[in-house]
């Protein structure tokens, strides 16, 4: 580097120090990307700036990642460290042709690689943002193109804080010369490539350009769908067209988002402070895919679970920060309070009813404006279940949502569409006490201004956030699957609903709710309340709990329920400990040490944890408590009733498992059990550790309760065949009612309509029921003695003594 160089950059390394604050993304680019620190690297970037390389040296540095002003050594020979695509533009003239000095860098460096077999010079592509502001469709984007001197100044004054230097894939120069040559077109082309990636990432980092409202309220009102709407409500109401034309105007105010970059940026230090005020920490899972897929040019759409309102400012401050636009959100109208509403509006929040039913303009307007949005290449996000989860397992999802998509899709979009399923997990869901007394018969409270500040008030430390993105689903490849002549019903100007529609929805539903839950969070507070609750008297010593959450952690790292589920990294002695303070148990002491235990109020919290993680000990569970009643029986037998009750615990639970690969799952779950001593395997026979069955009876409990809402309704229905599906329902839920007071179930999803609604769709599913709703009444039987022989003596005299209280219904004899 020559002296003059050298004199600019320490003459501009004091007023960068002071102005610009950078963001790396990812935080650990050396493990995310997979960076071999002890090769050579090379950093690309898109132009020539000391500015961008002075903030990449300080992050570079702070990350463990080599100086980009130290020269790199090859054969002898120093070479630059740092190369770049496009030349910075001057005052008077641009020129964006890539640099006669980088051309010839690459030849060199390639080269290198044909004289050097053993050599692997590792390009990082790396972009320094000042600012991510879309601007406005009228406006070309500021900031996001090659700047002269003037405009880098300005640029670092005005978005200095606002910093990102974002790395990319490494690309391996060794591939490169093996599978390309090493002759100068290859170092063309590896330019030109590098300047299409940095035009993709610098779109993915700051989203398409954001319109003019009322711009674009007139582009809708000139659709011709729309237009035919407007004359249909019309001529249905008996009202001028002109009438009909200003309700439409109205519907798009109240529907359509104002979304404002400065907010954003002002949230995003709000959000901040709040998130340190509340968590002591937020983990996010899997990012690096879902940026992959906005680089490359996917149209996202988020779907995660929905556990409290902090859902929506959680995902859109993850996404900002893992530097990703946030999405635009579906939120409920019931958000659409003063002062909320409008900051929520601003934020990217557009506002959907409960039920478009009987409006067919509202319907019509909102279906436009959402095909609109995905037009545009904005990002999307919406809670596919309809409502926060009062319970902590995942609802049914709703459709309608997902049907607006695909439908987007059949007006013929240039891209593909890709959901990704989102799991949000907490250590404290702030609702979680208003749900219980909701599912207690207290009714809902309005969302208020009023709430939010009793809501502040209450600001404390809540443990750790989690956000793990799913595995994603492309939906053009989805579709390719289940209706391969879909591309068929391509109509730009919409039509009616295809026949394929509905069930290809419909699975599409199911699919990613189970890709919710396979990226599920094990963490410290789920799993204590698991073991805890496992327990009849809800008490465990810290030696007990401390040995089952081992037993838990063992079953997650050895039997890893998917791939892109979490669990945590500390010990069961760290997990309980941070458990504790989070001041949800009671601790007393005695002279063989601590007890820890959940008072019948925290009983009741607690279920709402275990929930969000039955899913990843269902399997491990059901195969303790076949062992744990049968005390030993041969691994084939094991096998087949798992296999027999399975398909109910995937409907229930959105379980992944294929049923195909259930013996194999089964098999190394028993290797598991057996390594921890909780059992014996020998010659095809299992049996159980006398000298150490309190670990193997907490893990069988935690799924008992739901076996014992499946034998209420197989018994039920063994017993009186002749109940249709609305009395089965009706019949399980009063036992399952008087169950849980004689044997203090607090589980309130023990006798949730919704839950018996699903088990009867199983037993359709299954044949135990044929379509006339016949019962199959040998197999329901077999299956309800299986399910007995799970249950614990005294909770089976109690269901054996409802069941046979209840009253059959009297045949219809009339004629």
């Amino acid at each position: 580097m020559s002296s003059g160089q050298s004199l600019l950059r320490s003459f501009l390394k004091l007023p960068m120090s002071v102005l610009v604050k950078g963001t790396a993304i990812p935080s650990n680019p050396i493990e995310d990307l997979n960076i071999d620190i002890s090769k050579p690297i090379v950093y690309a970037l898109p132009f020539s700036s000391k500015v961008d390389l002075l903030a990449l040296r300080k992050q570079a540095l702070a990350l463990g990642l080599t100086d980009p002003f130290e020269p790199i050594e090859l054969n002898g020979e120093k070479r630059s460290r740092f190369v770049f695509i496009a030349s910075q533009p001057t005052l008077i003239g641009s020129d964006q042709d890539v640099p006669n000095e980088s051309i010839a860098l690459f030849s060199e460096l390639l080269k290198a690689h044909e004289t050097d077999k053993q050599l692997d010079v590792q390009v990082v592509p790396t972009t320094v943002l000042w600012g991510r502001k879309p601007g406005r469709e009228e406006q070309a984007k500021p900031y996001l193109q090659p700047m002269n001197g003037m405009q880098k100044a300005m640029a670092v004054l005005s978005s200095g804080r606002d910093c990102m230097i974002r790395f990319s894939p490494v690309v391996s120069l060794r591939y490169m010369a093996d599978a390309h040559g090493t002759d100068q077109s290859i170092a063309h082309k590896l330019a030109r490539v590098a300047r299409i990636h940095f035009s993709r990432q610098k779109l993915a980092a700051s989203g398409p350009n954001l319109p003019n409202r009322q711009v674009l309220f007139n582009r809708l009102l000139k659709s011709q769908v729309i237009e035919q709407a407007i004359q249909d409500h019309a001529s249905a109401n008996n009202v001028p067209v002109e009438k009909a034309h200003k309700e439409a105007l109205q519907i798009m105010d109240e529907i359509a988002a104002d979304f404002s970059y400065k907010l954003v940026r002002s949230g995003d230090r709000i959000m901040t402070w709040l998130w340190n005020k509340l968590y002591q920490g937020i983990n996010v899972s899997n990012a690096s895919t879902v940026r992959k897929l906005a680089q490359d040019g996917h149209e996202i759409v988020y779907v995660p679970c929905h556990r409290s309102h902090m859902d929506y400012l959680l995902l859109s401050y993850v996404l900002y920060k893992e530097g990703m636009v946030p999405p635009h959100i579906a939120a409920g109208i019931n958000l659409n309070f003063f002062p909320a509403g409008p900051i929520f509006r601003r934020g990217g929040a557009f506002f959907i009813r409960r039920s478009f039913k009987g409006n067919k303009l509202y319907s019509t307007i909102f279906r436009e404006y959402l095909a609109e949005l995905f037009a545009k290449g904005y990002s999307v996000e919406y809670f596919s279940e309809g409502g926060r989860s009062r319970t902590g397992r995942l609802l049914q999802a709703k459709t309608g949502m997902l049907a607006m998509t695909v439908q987007a899709m059949l007006r013929g979009l240039n891209r593909p569409v890709t959901l990704v399923p989102v799991y949000i997990g907490y250590e404290h869901v702030m609702e979680v006490s208003t749900y219980a007394k909701e599912l207690r018969g207290k009714r809902k409270e309005k969302e208020n201004a009023g709430q939010i500040i009793r809501t502040l008030r209450k600001l404390r430390n809540f443990g750790q956030g989690y956000v793990n993105f799913g595995e994603p689903i492309p939906l053009n490849q989805y579709l390719n699957e289940q209706a391969p002549n879909w591309t068929k019903d391509i109509n730009p100007m919409g039509g009616e609903k295809p026949q394929w529609l509905a069930p290809a929805v419909n699975n599409l539903a199911t699919k990613m709710m189970t890709n919710i839950n396979d990226a599920a969070a094990a963490n410290a507070l789920t799993l204590c309340a698991t073991a805890l609750l496992a327990s009849r008297q809800r008490a465990l010593s810290r030696d007990s709990l401390i040995n089952q959450i081992e037993c838990y952690l063992a079953l997650l790292k050895n039997v890893p329920y998917s791939s892109t589920a979490t669990m945590p990294t500390s010990s069961a002695l760290e997990l309980v400990e941070h458990a504790e303070s989070l001041d949800k148990f009671v601790i007393e002491s005695d002279n063989l040490g601590d007890i820890i235990s959940l008072d019948r109020d925290q009983s009741i919290l607690m279920t709402y944890y275990r929930n969000n993680i039955i899913h990843l000990f269902a399997l491990p569970s059901l195969v303790a408590q076949i062992l744990i009643r049968m005390r030993k029986l041969p691994v084939e037998t094991i096998k087949h009733n798992v296999q027999q009750l399975y398909p109910f615990l995937k409907k229930e639970l959105f379980l992944s498992i294929k049923e195909d690969e259930l013996e194999q799952m089964t098999d190394r779950i028993l290797d598991e059990l057996q390594a921890q001593k909780l059992i014996y395997v020998e010659e095809g026979i299992a049996w159980t550790n006398q000298s150490n069955t309190q670990p193997l009876m907490l893990l069988g409990r935690t799924i008992s309760e739901t076996l014992q809402r499946y034998s209420i309704s197989l018994d039920l229905l063994a017993t009186y065949p002749e109940l249709d599906k609305t009395e089965l329902e009706q019949k399980s839920q009063e036992i399952a009612q008087r169950l849980g007071r004689l044997h203090g179930i607090n589980a309130p999803e023990f006798f949730d309509k919704g839950v018996f609604s699903a088990l009867f769709s199983t037993l359709k599913e299954q044949d135990y029921l044929d379509n006339d709703g016949e019962c199959h009444r040998e197999k329901t039987e077999q299956l309800a003695q299986l399910l007995y022989s799970l249950l614990y003596p005294e909770v089976r005299l109690t269901i054996e003594e409802s069941v046979h209280q209840t009253e059959s219904p009297e045949p219809d004899i009339s004629l």
